[in-house]
């Protein structure tokens, strides 16, 4: 087994590097090869997996290049494998069997298998993605290389005849299938999104800064909570994505919305002393109140709580108990002020955008540009 290296391909905004997995079983010269966006321990697994599945069986030895997924140290015939690969060697029940250090030969057949791969299949090959790459591959591993006539075969037999003899010798698959998921532990900060891979991925809002746990494939991605899947998403390999799941977004739509409404009442209540009485008189008439509510706060936000609570006042006075009737009062004392007409601020409904905070500055200051007079404007 080894890994091939071919290049980078462009996802999105993110350049990956393309790499080809690769096993060749020593007899039959039958191989399995499947392109990958990284060679990380997981691609890696899953790469043996899937050519388990493919030869129908695993072999009983697989001699390896001293790859740092295989062989975490080495003095002279010492070896300390990679516990992950001692893992799948015990589900597979093959052997692990890195090359002698500088002995290039041992691994010929598969570097002539990359190199075939490289020039009879790659080059000026066209794809729309890594899976339409992969099944290409795959037909062409069919049709192609399962076709040609085996290496130094006296009878000329196919590979795919010769796989047909050496399949039953090979070691037979499990029942389970291997886990070759990534885990790893994540938190997020204050808005709800864990990061993996360059990319933030959305949960729910009420686990923000608790410990969770992501499991990603080779296309979802996972989050769990102890035993219970809470989100998932489909993996991007692009770079600086937001992934959201949209009902992660509306139930914090809803909970940001009901906490405004409960901090609106609570600021007309502090800013105007006549609030209390105009919202239990709406109260009394069966109105919205969460309507009338976000209605009266926009316009404490307008108009400011000195002509908003002279205008429940007056709206109390006259009996005229609505929203709509404190506007037009609000809008009638601006205009008698001599003051230009009050403008409505439109916001997206998207709740991290509601919930910013913006510092207001007093415009005046660049009134002050215009007051030197030893540098009028043209």
């Amino acid at each position: 087994m080894d890994w091939g290296s071919f290049g980078t391909v462009r996802v999105g905004h993110a350049t990956r590097k393309l790499s080809v997995f690769v096993m060749v079983l020593g007899w039959s010269r039958a191989f399995y090869a499947r392109f990958t966006l990284d060679q990380q321990m997981e691609s890696f697994l899953r790469g043996h997996v899937e050519a388990f599945a493919y030869f129908g069986g695993a072999p009983r030895v697989l001699l390896y290049d001293n790859l740092k997924s295989v062989v975490l140290d080495r003095v002279g015939e010492h070896v300390r494998f990679h516990p992950r690969i001692l893992d799948l060697a015990g589900h597979h029940h093959f052997e692990p069997r890195p090359c002698a250090p500088y002995r290039g030969n041992e691994k010929g057949k598969v570097e002539r298998v990359i190199q075939y791969l490289r020039h009879s299949f790659f080059a000026a090959r066209r794809f729309s993605s890594v899976a339409d790459l992969n099944a290409q591959l795959h037909e062409w591993l069919a049709e192609t290389a399962l076709a040609r006539i085996r290496p130094t075969d006296e009878e000329r037999r196919t590979v795919r005849a010769c796989l047909d003899v050496e399949r039953p010798l090979l070691v037979p698959l499990p029942e389970h299938r291997f886990d070759c998921e990534q885990r790893q532990p994540v938190r997020s900060g204050k808005r709800p999104y864990v990061r993996f891979d360059g990319n933030d991925y959305s949960i729910p809002h009420e686990l923000v800064r608790k410990p969770l746990t992501l499991l990603a494939s080779e296309t979802v991605v996972r989050i769990v909570d102890g035993d219970a899947e809470v989100a998932r998403h489909e993996r991007s390999y692009d770079k600086r994505q937001v992934i959201e799941d949209p009902g992660h977004i509306e139930a914090l739509a809803a909970k940001k919305k009901q906490a405004r409404e409960l901090r609106g009442r609570d600021r007309l209540r502090a800013t105007c002393p006549h609030a209390d009485a105009f919202l239990a008189a709406l109260a009394e008439r069966n109105e919205r109140l969460t309507h009338n509510t976000t209605r009266l706060v926009r316009l404490l936000d307008q108009y400011g709580a000195e002509t908003l609570d002279a205008a429940l006042a007056e709206a109390l006075d006259k009996g005229a108990i609505g929203a709509a009737a404190v506007a037009h009062l609000c809008d009638r004392r601006h205009r008698a002020g001599g003051k230009p007409p009050a403008i409505d601020l439109v916001l997206s409904d998207d709740p991290r955008v509601q919930t910013t905070t913006v510092i207001p500055h007093d415009p005046a200051t660049y009134d002050a540009l215009t007051d030197d007079e030893d540098h009028p404007h043209d």
